[in-house]
């Protein structure tokens, strides 16, 4: 078969069909360069992330299914991922997430040596997250520190410094991570319990919805007091506002705890994010 005629598969793999994880991903990360440059980011520096976010979310994937091999055939949303059905072979990927990620690392050789320092770390939480599902209790949390290290990685590239509160946008989007991956682990909780994958909806167990909507309390708050130390005004706040507001509609769908409403939870989440994102820019261009 040629490069031209497995290219779909590698695009499945990469998960390039489902952008909603380049959208979380790319959120807490646009978040942390308006920030960082108070307002709109040199376009140069908000080009090479927007790329960098997709390359990386893509090796993420390819990582992850190479990681979950032997245990996405036994689940039923995953079962015919090209990795688990054979389609795509375990070296190949591997030479492909490679290859996304050099191509990321290269993207950042014009931004300052604290980004590029600041990658080493990026990289590893991008490659080791899929195997944390192995014994970490609520490897959510781990993610959502993977998915926003592109905020201290803004500030770095902006104002080759990471501050406070590149730290504590940081906690929020774990925050806001535990929230809405849990949502997902809700959708997988029957499967994941016959092959021994530890996830935070079974950790949390029958105290899962009230755990996923303390955790979006808790992101909206620490944004919440992020945006004061930034000195953002009413319409970053009423933004905000809007973002909870979307996740009290996800309460409404993760009561019940049926797959279909879990999963239109968990992708509902990029108007949590957009509608932050919305506020802030709306809020820099308004009050400066």
């Amino acid at each position: 078969m040629t490069l031209t005629e497995r290219f779909p598969l590698y695009w499945r793999l990469m998960r390039l069909d489902k952008p909603i994880g380049i959208l979380l991903l790319l959120w807490p990360t646009l978040w942390g360069l308006w920030v960082a440059a108070e307002g709109f980011p040199p376009l140069h520096v908000l080009a090479i992330f927007v790329l960098g976010t997709v390359l990386m979310r893509s090796a993420g994937c390819v990582i992850n299914d190479y990681a979950d091999r032997d245990f996405d055939g036994h689940v039923e949303r995953t079962r015919t991922r090209p990795l688990a059905t054979g389609a795509v072979g375990t070296r190949e990927a591997l030479w492909l997430a490679a290859g996304l990620s050099l191509a990321a690392f290269v993207l950042i050789l014009p931004l300052p040596a604290l980004v590029l320092w600041l990658s080493v770390p990026a990289l590893f939480l991008a490659g080791s997250y899929p195997f944390t599902k192995r014994f970490l209790a609520i490897p959510q949390a781990y993610l959502g520190v993977a998915f926003g290290f592109g905020i201290p990685m803004a500030f770095a590239a902006v104002r080759g410094e990471v501050p406070a509160i590149a730290w504590l946008m940081l906690a929020a989007n774990v925050f806001w991570a535990v929230a809405y991956d849990t949502e997902y682990a809700m959708v997988d909780r029957p499967d994941d319990l016959k092959i021994g994958i530890r996830t935070s909806a079974i950790t949390f167990g029958r105290f899962d919805v009230a755990a996923v909507m303390l955790c979006y309390a808790a992101a909206f708050a620490l944004l919440a007091v992020s945006g004061t130390a930034a000195g953002r005004g009413p319409v970053f706040f009423a933004g905000l506002a809007v973002a909870g507001g979307i996740a009290l509609y996800h309460y409404t769908l993760i009561r019940g705890r049926e797959r279909a409403p879990c999963f239109k939870a968990f992708l509902h989440n990029n108007w949590v994010g957009a509608a932050i994102f919305v506020g802030l820019v709306a809020d820099y261009l308004l009050f400066g």
